[in-house]
């Protein structure tokens, strides 16, 4: 299969999904990532450009397609929606990982939203949660125990904002441990990430 994991700043994907990203490269499926900013506000661009592709090496990620918009600045227009479309046109995607649509960052609230229009062909779209992510109720989850400590490495290479969560004393990895149990809990297992289905298909053979 061909995954695609859309994100606004380098690490959003990682946390929200990075342990099922990884289980389906393991599974030897393609997978692609778009990252719409730099994130410039949050640190020096060059420097989280790098930190992102050493983060995409490590989910085992083909290409990262790059918007080119400032952080804080993604709009919800006529041209992003097109700037997505072109990219699931180009990797014709099985599966389309996004930001959940109820967040205090206007980023991902903007990109979900008009991820939402610019993915309305494609079959399976999943939203993932984030630490700003509100009212994030999943029915779907995925067991990401073999996968957690890749997961980890991964955040790691963001190695610029490990520490950046506003909260004293909580790394985003102390975070991401924190929420792989938490919805493990929910799931019936030791560790998941889950999410919320804007379509998912149940392919009954």
């Amino acid at each position: 299969m061909r995954i695609l994991a859309i994100g606004s700043h380098p690490d959003d994907i990682e946390f929200g999904c990075g342990g099922t990203l990884i289980k389906y490269t393991r599974g030897g499926h393609d997978l692609f990532l778009m990252v719409l900013t730099a994130g410039d506000g949050g640190g020096d661009a060059s420097c989280r450009r790098r930190e992102q592709e050493a983060a995409a090496a490590v989910l085992g990620a083909k290409e990262v397609f790059w918007g080119e918009y400032g952080d804080t600045q993604i709009p919800v227009n006529q041209a992003l929606i097109q700037k997505i479309e072109d990219v699931v046109r180009s990797v014709a995607p099985d599966f389309i990982f996004v930001h959940y649509g109820e967040d205090t960052h206007q980023d991902h609230r903007h990109l979900a939203a008009c991820t939402i229009s610019a993915t309305r062909y494609t079959r399976n779209v999943l939203f993932y949660e984030g630490p700003t992510t509100n009212n994030f109720s999943p029915s779907v989850f995925v067991d990401i125990e073999s996968a957690l400590e890749e997961k980890v490495r991964a955040l790691q290479a963001h190695a610029s904002q490990v520490l950046k969560t506003n909260i004293e004393g909580l790394s985003i990895v102390d975070l991401c441990r924190a929420s792989a149990h938490f919805r493990g809990i929910q799931g019936r297992v030791r560790c998941a990430e889950g999410f919320v289905p804007l379509r998912l298909f149940i392919n009954v053979r």
